[in-house]
């Protein structure tokens, strides 16, 4: 049905003749035997590097019915212009002025579009003009994403999380990151990426020797060899990423939803840690590392930066009547790891914090959509522990509510009493794909009304064992990828890689929920009607 749609079609076109026109310019930093970074853009004269460069291509996200952000980073002081139109020609092409790409910013700039026509394809180029002498202009990028609709029609989205996790980096000889190629071809109109977007915490080397003896080798800098400390080297981890072809294909082509989880910082972090024990930081403080780590976050992704509140990440979105999206920030607000076991609600047990839960209510209440999809960068019911004592999720094993799973049972029951119909909740972290159902009369706790929970990922990250389940609200295994006694961090060359997609049908409203392989392969698929 995807292959179908003739807008999709010509979305594709339009990527391939942008990747030949504007490709020479999408340059990577790539690495000599000595393992320093240089600079190389074949193709281009000598007279073409005194203009503003686009090193690493341009992306959208956050697109709404009306609206969508433009992000993409000059390699000096510049203003960003953005050309668009709604013919792949730029036959009436509008412009606007966007932000000044400045060293503050790590030469990275964002646009607002707004007034756009709901679903339509939208396309548009990026130009840099060289504030030094204004004459110079950059050559342009081009991209393209649809805006949403204000009808019932069809949606096709895809979701994943855990990108270039556990040393498994760039491998030019394997084809780079292959999973966003197979999810690029999709055509999905839009990506919600699930946290763990960079693994500031996971330096890469140049090679890994595999379990058959092979050797995979990554692309390396300087920055990625060591955990990230400061902000440049936070930036650095999402420049290493746009190193990948297939990366800049795919945000050229398909808009954004971005959350983050711990990885962008250090793994497993809460506010209020010290990093005693780590030996790899000097910096010891992980609310310093995570408010650096924010910036660049904030930085390097196509994310709608809210004036009121311009460090937050949970928002939401009434992408169209069938969809209503609501991202969560599941690491902001929390409290410490601990054995998660407290008898009472405290500061102690929070984990979306109280003026997250209140916001989500509030959301939730409001949204007339047909389907509410909650994305989550923790998945509800799989205990993922910290240590030997201590648990990292809100999950903290079998019985009726304590710890963190006090704000999760409050918000289930919340939904069941105002009747909250059709919830989904969409989440990565645990480097495996499964779909799981949640019902009451399994459970401990029974306020709820019976809802799904579908996890994806890794996206070219080790790949783990399964986890086990906590029996509090009664999670029912419908799939899972993996087995218990997989050997740890497998390799993306094992081909233990995965995505999901959802395709909402714009007649009967049914959301069809799949998981797929890194090849694309379906290995799950169930279809949800919705209650009405």
């Amino acid at each position: 049905m995807v292959g179908k749609n003739q807008s999709r079609i010509t979305r594709r076109r339009f990527l391939v003749t942008s990747a030949l026109t504007s490709g020479g310019l999408i340059t990577a930093n790539l690495v000599s035997k000595s393992g320093l970074a240089q600079s190389a853009a074949p193709g281009i004269v000598t007279s073409e590097k005194m203009r503003p460069q686009i090193p690493y291509g341009v992306a959208s996200g956050d697109v709404s019915r009306d609206q969508a952000v433009i992000w993409s980073k000059s390699d000096r002081v510049s203003r960003m212009i953005v050309d668009y139109d709604t013919s792949e020609s730029f036959r009436n092409p509008q412009r606007a002025i966007g932000s000044t790409a400045l060293a503050s910013s790590d030469y990275t700039a964002r646009l607002y579009l707004t007034n756009l026509p709901p679903g339509q394809q939208i396309f548009y180029r990026v130009t840099f003009q060289d504030l030094a002498d204004l004459n110079r202009y950059s050559a342009p990028v081009t991209g393209t994403f649809r805006t949403a609709p204000i009808d019932k029609r069809d949606i096709f989205f895809i979701w994943s999380g855990d990108t270039a996790g556990q040393g498994w980096g760039i491998n030019p000889d394997w084809g780079g990151m292959k999973i966003y190629e197979t999810m690029r071809q999709l055509n999905p109109d839009f990506f919600i990426h699930s946290g763990d977007y960079v693994y500031a915490d996971n330096p890469v080397v140049a090679q890994v020797q595999l379990d058959d003896g092979s050797i995979w080798k990554n692309i390396t800098t300087p920055e990625k060899s060591k955990v990230a400390e400061t902000l440049q080297e936070f930036r650095a981890n999402y420049v290493y990423n746009l190193l990948d072809e297939n990366i800049r294909r795919f945000n050229a082509q398909v808009p954004q939803f971005v959350q983050w989880d711990d990885h962008e910082t250090t793994n497993n972090w809460y506010p209020g840690e010290q990093l005693l024990e780590d030996d790899r930081y000097t910096v010891k403080s992980a609310s310093l590392l995570a408010a650096r780590a924010k910036r660049a976050f904030l930085d390097y992704t196509p994310i709608d930066v809210n004036n009121t509140h311009p460090e937050r990440i949970y928002r939401s979105f009434q992408y169209s009547p069938s969809l209503d999206i609501f991202i969560l920030d599941m690491r902001s607000y929390r409290g410490p790891n601990t054995a998660n076991r407290q008898t009472e609600p405290s500061e102690e047990t929070a984990f979306l914090g109280t003026e997250q839960i209140s916001w989500l209510k509030q959301q939730l209440r409001k949204s007339s959509a047909t389907w509410k999809v909650i994305a989550s960068d923790m998945p509800i019911g799989l205990m993922v522990p910290d240590g030997e004592t201590t648990f990292e999720n809100a999950a903290n094993g079998d019985g009726p509510p304590l710890g963190r799973e006090f704000e999760l049972a409050d918000l289930l029951r919340f939904i069941q009493q105002d009747e909250i119909k059709n919830v989904v909740w969409l989440t990565a972290d645990v480097h495996y794909a499964a779909a799981h159902y949640y019902d009451p009369n399994q459970a401990q706790f029974t306020e709820f009304n019976p809802f799904w929970e579908f996890v994806a990922g890794p996206l070219n990250a080790g790949t783990f064992e399964r986890k086990l389940l906590d029996n509090t609200f009664g999670p029912q295994v419908k799939f899972q990828s993996v087995s218990f006694d997989l050997e740890p961090n497998r390799p993306p060359s094992e081909g233990l890689q995965f995505f999901g997609t959802v395709n909402i049908e714009g007649r009967s409203e049914v959301m069809t929920v799949a998981l797929h392989n890194l090849e694309g392969k379906t290995l799950y698929s169930v279809d949800l009607i919705p209650e009405v």
